[in-house]
């Protein structure tokens, strides 16, 4: 009984993660100048979290674009310049794990939101990021 509810409420919370939004809303907010300083904003967060910074790869794939997630139950609204970002860093054993995506989410050249990556490394993390790489131009394919 207990796993039926735990799949339902997963099923709920992914299921009510829609983040595909309408021009109109995308209108409505404030994203302020495109940045110029990205790579080195994302890198420097990058290099505190990652197993191993200077080994690590880091894959610029697309943006800065413009671009919007309607917040959700789970997650808060995001807006801004995106960047999709895919990293390939090594595990502790000091072996590479392969590529994932991660999204990052910048106004006035600074990070206001990350999808996927260490620091949010679960489903719905993971989702976003592949959703939001894919709507900047990059999709993630395995």
């Amino acid at each position: 009984m207990k796993n039926i509810f735990w799949a339902i409420a997963m099923t709920i919370v992914v299921a009510g993660c829609d983040t595909t939004v309408t021009k109109a809303e995308m209108d409505t907010a404030e994203y302020g100048p495109p940045p110029v300083n990205y790579q080195d904003e994302i890198k420097g967060y990058l290099g505190l979290r990652l197993t191993d910074p200077k080994a690590a790869i880091v894959e610029f794939r697309a943006g800065p674009t413009k671009i919007y997630n309607r917040g959700t139950p789970v997650r808060g609204e995001q807006y801004g310049y995106g960047v999709c970002v895919w990293v390939n860093d090594k595990n502790k054993a000091g072996a590479y794990d392969g590529f994932y995506p991660m999204t990052f989410v910048l106004r006035n050249e600074k990070i206001v939101a990350v999808n996927g990556g260490p620091d949010d490394a679960n489903i719905i993390g993971a989702k976003y990021a592949r959703e939001q790489c894919e709507r900047l131009g990059a999709p993630f394919k395995q």
